[in-house]
This record gives C-alpha cells, sequence and structure tokens, in this order.
C-alpha cells in the first residue's frame, strides 16, 4: 500500500514546521501536540496574488492578538516569519494562492492545564494554489447562503482552529445546495461560517455586523469598511435581522478568499432582484483599487 505522501500529496508542494521545509505529505507534528488533542491553536490565512501577500501587516497584527487571548507566545519574531513565509512561496512557485499559518501551544504530555515549562510553540505554513475560475464566476453570477443556527462558542474574535460547528454549518448549507451558510443567533445574523455578513438596505446603506466577541474582526472587513468611507458610502456596523437580509436590495460576503462576493438568495428566497447589484460591484473595485488587486 502506497503511503499518503505518495499517492495523494500535491506534487511539488511544501510545507513549513517548526524549522524545516518538508514535502507537503510528509509533513507532520507531534502526537500529543495541544492543537490537535485540545483545539489549543489558532490560524491566519492570507490572500497571495501576482506573487504578492494582501493585507499581510493587517493578518500577522490579528494573528498576534488571537495568540495573546490563549496566552501563547509568537513562535518567531514577525521578520522571521515573513522571511518564512516568502522562502515556502519560492519554494512552492505559486503567484496565486492561500497561504496558511497555524499556531499551537506546543507539544507536553496531555493535561487540560499546560505546564510551566512548555517549550516553543508549534509552527505550521502551508500555501495552495487559489482557484481565481471559481471566485470570477461566483463574483459575476453570486452565490446562495443558507442560515443555520449560530452555536459556536463565546469568543468567536479570535481565529482559532476550533472550527467544527463552522464545518457542521457549512456541510449543511452545502447540502441546500448553498455555497455558504450565515448563521443567525437570537434572530440576528453574526456572520457566515467562513466570512463575515453584509446587507444594502432599501435606501442604500451598506450594513455589517458591529465588532464584539460575537464575530471575527475579518482584515477584508476592515479594509472594505476604509474603501467604502474613502468614498463617502453611507455605512453602518450593527447587528442585523434575518427578515432584514431578507428584504435588502443587496447582500455580499467579504474574506481574505474574496471580497464582495455578492449574495443572491437566502434560503431559496431572492436578493432584491436576484443578480449581483450595483454597490456590491462598487465596493468590489474600490477594495481591489486599495489592495492593488485592480487589474
Amino acid at each position: 500500500m502506497k503511503k499518503w505522501s505518495e499517492s495523494r500529496a500535491p506534487a511539488g508542494r511544501y510545507a513549513y514546521v517548526n524549522g524545516r521545509y518538508l514535502r507537503h505529505g510528509e509533513a507532520c507534528v507531534h502526537v500529543e501536540d495541544r492543537g490537535l488533542q485540545l483545539g489549543e491553536a489558532i490560524y491566519e490565512v492570507c490572500n497571495l496574488r501576482h506573487g504578492r501577500l494582501i493585507d499581510e501587516e493587517p493578518h500577522l497584527d490579528r494573528m498576534e492578538r488571537s495568540l495573546r487571548e490563549i496566552a501563547v507566545a509568537m513562535p518567531l519574531s514577525r521578520a522571521a516569519l515573513k522571511s518564512v513565509m516568502r522562502e515556502l512561496i519560492a519554494r512552492n512557485r505559486i503567484k496565486d494562492g492561500l497561504l496558511y499559518i497555524q499556531v499551537s501551544r506546543g507539544a507536553a504530555k496531555r493535561d487540560h492545564v499546560p505546564p510551566a515549562n512548555m517549550g516553543r510553540p508549534t509552527l505550521i505554513i502551508t500555501l495552495r494554489p487559489q482557484d481565481l475560475a471559481g471566485l470570477e464566476k461566483r463574483m459575476a453570477q453570486g452565490v446562495a447562503v443558507s442560515t443555520q443556527p449560530d452555536i459556536r462558542w463565546g469568543r468567536r474574535d479570535i481565529k482559532t482552529t476550533n472550527l467544527l460547528p463552522n464545518v457542521m454549518a457549512k456541510v449543511a448549507a452545502k447540502k441546500k445546495g448553498a455555497f455558504e451558510a450565515w448563521l443567525v443567533e437570537g434572530g440576528k445574523i453574526t456572520e457566515g461560517s467562513s466570512t463575515n455578513a453584509w446587507i444594502v438596505t432599501a435606501d442604500g446603506e451598506i450594513v455589517t455586523r458591529d465588532l464584539s466577541s460575537a464575530i471575527l474582526a475579518g482584515v477584508t472587513r476592515k479594509l472594505i469598511l476604509e474603501a467604502a468611507a474613502e468614498a463617502q458610502m453611507k455605512v453602518s456596523e450593527r447587528a442585523f435581522t434575518l427578515e432584514e437580509a431578507k428584504s435588502a436590495r443587496e447582500a455580499f460576503i467579504s474574506s481574505a478568499t474574496g471580497a464582495c462576493v455578492p449574495v443572491v438568495t437566502i434560503d431559496d428566497a431572492p436578493v432584491g432582484d436576484g443578480r449581483p447589484g450595483p454597490l456590491t460591484r462598487r465596493l468590489g473595485t474600490l477594495y481591489a483599487r486599495k489592495t492593488g488587486l485592480e487589474g
């Protein structure tokens, strides 16, 4: 029988694990890594376009914040981490892709309370090509979302690897023919399973949930808000109801993997006229211009 690395590993891909660049299928962590056994880990994802990492500094800022919140030290200095990221990009020879950084507290004998003498945190970095054709199709045609109950823990502002509720919601949405799940708590939309949620009201107000422990502070969300403010567009950061979303003129989702992706149906009901709207397209253009993605 072939090993996983021989039969399924993407050809030519490399990963970085704790100081070593390894073939993707041969990269591994200790069996008692606390991220693996206890979910004590955070992650970040950066969009790589034309060989350049988009919004790199804000992503690293958020990574450092997540680590502070769970009392885990940075595994490397920021300068050293950026050097590793660029070396991994060069070794993989990928120009357009998604770079994932994952940090756990490290490996130790299993116990809920980590030992006082924990060693260096575990650092994993991987890179994979991005399906730009699929993204362009979603941008042009829009996507469907299905609402699901928000059953996640109370610290969603930490970008943790504990994504089981998110996975369950997205799988349920996919079974209903939707691309994304919008999570509902107390009758209001919190965010998507892997995106931030936005609507455009009948009078043209752009609305997204205000920041708190209820949602993740999306880096792309922040840049879209800045772009909208610079264009003097009407924006509100507040909670909105499912009913408000279903009666909205437009809706869209945002993440590092795709900014301003139009939402054209919610629970099979059309949003507006059921097509990507002009404000969503304009915001996408403004974001692309702001981040250097345009053209």
